[in-house]
């Protein structure tokens, strides 16, 4: 997993870590030398690395399912309980998010009713804007390039 620098920030450098006691600040901000940047929130029941996850204004997170809205992240690790915490992707590239079968290379992408996952198909509503992929799909993930990713459950042209 990537190693994590910031300001003036310590950290374990581990975006695959997860935490069983809060140890940041919800919502601290961190980027890798890649230039991906990461958000420390709570986790979800149910989220595997990869899933695909909104989160609101307390950085509490949910599992993406079809029409819903909200700002999107991609969960580093397995961080399956609201009693765990944990680095999410909102920005640059990502290898290991969860897409279902038939997802291409260069999709758009679009949210399912798989829980924590996402799909090329179109479903009006359902547009993830600051998202596409960008490998096909290979044992259920995909590479995808992420800036700072949204769904508003509203028909894009």
């Amino acid at each position: 997993m990537a190693l994590l620098t910031g300001r003036t920030q310590i950290f374990s450098g581990d975006t695959s870590i997860v935490d069983t006691a809060q140890k940041h600040p919800l919502g601290t901000r961190a980027m890798d030398p890649d230039g991906n940047e990461y958000i420390y929130m709570q986790g979800v029941a149910s989220c595997v690395a990869g899933d695909w996850v909104f989160f609101d204004e307390n950085h509490v997170t949910t599992r993406t399912v079809a029409n819903a809205q909200g700002r999107i992240a991609i969960a580093m690790a397995a961080i399956a309980a609201t009693t765990s915490f944990g680095w999410f992707q909102v920005y640059g590239k990502n290898t290991i998010a969860l897409v279902l079968s038939g997802f291409v290379d260069d999709g758009k992408i679009y949210l399912t009713s798989t829980a924590g996952s996402v799909d090329d198909s179109d479903v009006s509503g359902d547009f993830v804007v600051g998202a596409i992929g960008r490998s096909a799909v290979s044992g259920g993930v995909a590479t995808v390039e992420l800036n700072y990713p949204i769904v508003q459950d509203t028909a894009f042209d």
